[in-house]
């Protein structure tokens, strides 16, 4: 295997991924707009929540409850009638609709437990059971602040301090950012070097490289390191700009290091970008074997979801994919600020995996050259 080879043939790769323009702007939004849209975009946020009450008592603890709901959780609420209520949930124009029956406060002031109805729009899951629990704790605050005539905190038998570590703000944001950032490298490491590998076959150039004094290996290793180091590249500046210039988001550890398992992830990913190409064949082939595989690696990983929820067996399972182990490495350095000391398991498991990629990858990647 010689360097001047590999170095010639990755030079040939970055001209050709520059002259894809459709590629180049995957890779830009992928590493931009994308990070940034993840991390204002939280799902699991009660943000401007759409909510309507129909206030059939007209009294004072009404229209005390009514001024509760504020921003950023509610929208300020909209005043209804009760014939207004099931046809604007139905359109869709109100995520929770509060109705205070006639005479609460009259049966709240003699001693009785009047009720409240709320309807909720449930197919917005993640509003409808996180706002349920607000919209509750709000109206219970304040009926309570009404009949007691005084604002007042309960005393507990005992005090737990909390300490809220790596996110004092507890911004989702945060998450949201570096998840989204762990799925484009993982992504974009795939795509890039398996379309490097079908380009050349749809455009004949394989046949060239054949012909020539270079040996599978070389073509190997320089579409993996010239399609890396654009990901790699990438990585660094949307840490840098996108990640804690835009966003703010504060990274506790050293990048160098988070980069170096970023090198790594690459070396397994792109390898097996390497593999589905040549098990694919064509594009089209490549892009719905790559919804297949991408799916998984990304849900499974850890970065959507803790695995600890997930079932055992999906939990051993996906100790045989990388990206199990670099979620676990880029938590651990950019969240909590964990140096080498900490995360050299997953290094190495990430190498061994790695290699075990490259080997198949080399495999299929001599048969599919005959």
């Amino acid at each position: 295997m010689r360097l001047a080879n590999i170095l010639y043939l990755g030079i040939k790769e970055l001209r050709g991924l520059a002259r894809d323009p459709a590629l180049m702007v995957l890779m830009v939004f992928s590493f931009s707009i994308s990070v940034y849209t993840s991390s204002k975009a939280i799902p699991e946020a009660l943000n401007r929540a759409a909510i309507a009450i129909v206030d059939e008592d007209q009294s004072p603890v009404s229209a005390r409850i009514a001024a509760a709901f504020n921003p950023p959780y509610f929208l300020r609420p909209r005043l209804i009638s009760q014939m207004e209520m099931d046809s604007r949930m139905d359109a869709g124009l109100d995520t929770f609709a509060l109705n205070i029956p006639p005479n609460f406060q009259r049966d709240l002031l003699a001693g009785k437990s009047p009720t409240i109805q709320l309807n909720i729009d449930a197919t917005r899951m993640t509003q409808a059971f996180i706002g349920g629990g607000y919209v509750q704790s709000i109206v219970t605050s304040e009926v309570n602040e009404f009949v007691n005539r005084y604002r007042s905190t309960e005393k507990l038998p005992v005090e737990i301090l909390l300490r809220t570590r790596f996110n004092q703000e507890l911004n989702k944001g945060w998450f949201g950012a570096i998840a989204e950032l762990i799925s484009s490298i993982t992504m974009l490491s795939i795509v890039l070097t398996g379309a490097a590998l079908i380009r050349e076959r749809e455009h004949g150039t394989i046949e060239h490289l054949l012909v020539m004094p270079v040996t599978p290996v070389e073509i190997m290793v320089s579409k993996i390191w010239s399609m890396g180091l654009v990901v790699l590249v990438a990585s660094a500046l949307s840490i840098g700009f996108v990640v804690e210039g835009v966003l703010k988001v504060p990274v506790q550890g050293s990048v160098a290091l988070f980069l170096v398992g970023v090198a790594l992830q690459l070396f397994a990913t792109g390898s097996l970008g390497i593999f589905l190409a040549t098990v694919a064949g064509s594009m089209p082939k490549f892009g719905l074997l790559l919804m297949m595989v991408l799916l998984p690696l990304q849900m499974l990983s850890g970065a959507e979801t803790p695995r600890e929820n997930m079932p055992e067996i999906i939990q051993t399972i996906m100790l045989a994919a990388p990206n199990t182990h670099f979620v676990i490495l880029a938590q651990a350095v950019l969240f909590r600020g964990a140096g080498i000391e900490t995360i050299w398991p997953q290094i190495i498991v990430l190498l061994a995996i790695g290699s075990i990629f490259f080997f198949f990858a080399l495999q299929r990647f001599r048969e599919f050259l005959r």
